[in-house]
């Protein structure tokens, strides 16, 4: 099993990654014992706000893939969390 996940932080940014081990990846995202190089730990904390699972890390790549290529916080606000703007 396989996740597509989008944190965001207070500065109302996103995130958009995949994994096969959602707890331990965010976390991972919100360690701050080292900051130099990786942009979640620079600018966390992040908060998970959408997910959705994948029976394999295939289909999770080629999803994530599919969502940044909108680059828009507006597509993901719309049509993932169902908000209006």
């Amino acid at each position: 099993m396989a996740w597509v996940y989008i944190p965001q932080n207070p500065q109302g940014r996103f995130y958009i990654g995949q994994t096969e081990n959602l707890a331990a990846r965010i976390a991972d995202h919100n360690r701050e014992d080292a900051f130099e190089g990786k942009f979640t730990r620079k600018n966390g904390p992040w908060t998970l706000i959408w997910k959705e699972e994948h029976p394999d890390r295939s289909s999770a790549m080629k999803r994530e893939r599919q969502i940044k290529r909108m680059k828009s916080s507006a597509w993901i606000q719309t049509q993932l969390l169902n908000e209006e703007i």
